[in-house]
This record gives structure tokens, C-alpha cells and sequence, in this order.
């Protein structure tokens, strides 16, 4: 079931079309990418998306109904990419704050805050004002602000920005355990490698256009170029044949491309046949940054996909 659905927003600044014709849904539960590099128009959609922006043209509806920002902005939780805290303000006053005005009464407000803060060892930031905390710490004072009245659709501007890789976990555990009780979460970033470890789909953007949607195996799976890594236990010396080709060696390791009318069986068999000791055989998928860079750069593989998404 689809919680959030996207349809035809547009989006013009001046002589600039900063969003073009974008549509995508995203399934209630899910963790969803929005990829694209810098400038891509990624922000300006999450601006249509909670109502901070009206499109020119284009829809967006929450669980089937059309998105109104007074009746809906309690189902959403939003952390921009540029930081949305007081700095004279003490963390503890304005998580208080920021969670009243999401709807939440002072003591239930209270409670969760103080849950938060010691799953995120903060018990000791309560009175300490924001601009004293370093980037990262900030960084997780914002994460914790934008789950606390627990929404629905939880929308993460490049939420790993300025963290180490112990606080990077923390934050990446909490985004699985929130999508397991039902939140949906919308992961925004330029950076691919983050999406391709935590989200189950994807939209990539750039320059304003959608370039593709899809599942993440799925679209690896669309972009793959038959290629196979192949260990054994000695070299051996193979010839040209009618199964793949031998695109690199390195002493007893091999990188493959089988041919069409070829099964990994096949090629399995070929090499045990010639007396390999097979240690391991497994298929090479393009990353999300290889497929992103063959599809900006017009190659033929990506104008074949776009024809069949057109």
C-alpha cells in the first residue's frame, strides 16, 4: 500500500524549472532514496511534499487523501538539510518546544524526550544551549526533534552529515526500527552508497527530472552486464571459448562477462571440467553511483532503459 504518492509536480523559479513532471510512490513502511547530485531539485520536492512550497502543477497525497498542510503536518516529520535549531536555546526547552507544537502534550512530550535522550546519551545535554554542540551532536538533537510526536512519513535531508561512524549506526538503527513499526521514511542525499545500504527503493533526479524509480535489486538487476568474479584455487590457462570472456585476471582470481546463450552452470562446469578447484563464483551488480553516471552521460545502456520506461 502506498502511503505517500507524488504525481506530476512541477516546480519554477524565475527562468528556472527546479522541478519537472516528478512522480513517485513510496509504500507505507518502506525506506525510500531520494538520489540525485547537488542541485538535483531534491530539496525543492521535499518542500512540495510537506507544504513549505505549493507546486505550479502536480499533486501529492498522504494514505490516499490529498495532502493538506494544516490538517496533515502532525503525520510528518521533517529534518532539513540546513539545521533547524535556536542556538541560544537550551536542548532540553526546545525539544519540550518543538514536540508541543507538533501536538504533544507537556508530560507525554516530556517522556519521550527524556527516552530519547538517554538512547542517545544526551541525559547530559539538557541544559546546554545548541551552539555549544558540535556538529554531529547537533545532528542528533535534530534527529531526535523530528521523531519525537512520532509521525507517519518521516522525511531525512542527508541525516548522516557531520557524524562519525559510531553515531552513523545509531541513527541508521533507529531508521530501520522506525520503518518496522510503520513509519515511512524518505531518505534524501547525493550520497549513493548511503541508499544502496538502507533503502528498499529508490528515485533518482537530476536536474530537475526523474531518470528512474524502482526497487534497489531491481534497478541493479536492470543494469547489470552479465559479469561474474571467479576465485580458484591455481590459475589455469583458458582459451577462448563460446561461454564468456575473460575481461581481467589476476593470478587465480578472474572477472567474467558470460555470453547470452551461457548459464552459471555452464560456465561452473567448464572450468571443473579443466580441473579448477572452484572457491567462489558470484555476480558483479553495478552500484547506484556506476548506474547514476551511465545514465547522465547518455550511454546506450541508459537510453535502452529509459525506452522502456517510456
Amino acid at each position: 500500500m502506498e502511503y505517500l504518492v507524488v504525481d506530476g509536480l512541477v516546480k519554477n523559479f524565475a527562468t528556472q524549472k527546479a522541478v519537472d513532471n516528478v512522480s513517485f510512490l513510496v509504500k507505507q513502511g518502506s525506506i525510500f532514496g531520494m538520489l540525485g547530485p547537488n542541485g538535483a531539485g531534491k530539496t525543492t520536492l521535499i518542500r512540495m511534499i510537506t507544504g513549505i512550497f505549493y507546486p505550479d502543477h502536480g499533486t501529492v497525497k498522504l494514505d490516499g487523501q490529498p495532502f493538506n498542510m494544516q490538517r496533515d503536518v502532525h503525520l510528518i516529520g521533517y529534518m532539513p538539510e540546513e539545521r533547524g535549531l535556536y542556538k541560544k536555546m537550551k536542548i532540553g526547552e526546545q525539544a519540550l518546544y518543538l514536540a508541543q507544537l507538533k501536538g504533544m502534550r507537556k508530560a507525554d512530550a516530556m517522556a519521550a524526550i527524556k527516552d530519547w535522550f538517554v538512547r542517545f546519551e544526551m541525559e547530559s545535554w539538557w541544559n546546554k544551549k545548541v551552539e555549544d554542540l558540535s556538529k554531529g551532536m547537533s545532528q542528533k538533537l535534530q534527529f531526535v526533534t523530528t521523531v519525537l510526536h512520532k509521525p507517519k512519513l518521516i522525511i531525512l535531508d542527508e541525516p548522516f552529515s557531520g557524524l562519525d561512524p559510531v553515531n552513523a549506526n545509531l541513527i541508521k538503527d533507529e531508521i530501520y526500527k522506525l520503518a518496522r513499526e510503520g513509519a515511512t521514511i524518505l531518505f534524501s542525499t547525493h550520497r549513493m552508497e548511503q541508499v544502496e545500504e538502507i533503502c528498499d527503493s529508490i528515485v533518482l533526479i537530476n536536474k530537475g527530472q526523474k531518470i528512474l524509480d524502482g526497487s534497489v535489486q531491481q534497478v541493479k538487476q536492470d543494469f547489470k552486464e552479465h559479469l561474474f568474479a571467479l576465485q580458484i584455487a591455481e590459475p589455469l590457462s583458458v582459451p577462448s571459448n563460446s561461454l564468456f570472456d575473460i575481461i581481467r585476471q589476476n593470478g587465480n582470481e578472474y572477472v567474467l562477462r558470460q555470453h547470452a546463450n551461457a548459464s552459471n552452470n555452464d560456465v561452473l562446469n567448464y572450468f571443473i571440467s579443466n580441473g579448477a578447484q572452484v572457491q567462489s563464483f558470484h555476480e558483479i551488480l553495478p552500484s547506484l553511483n556506476e548506474i547514476f553516471i551511465r545514465l547522465v552521460e547518455g550511454t546506450p545502456m541508459a537510453r535502452q532503459f529509459n525506452d522502456r520506461l517510456n
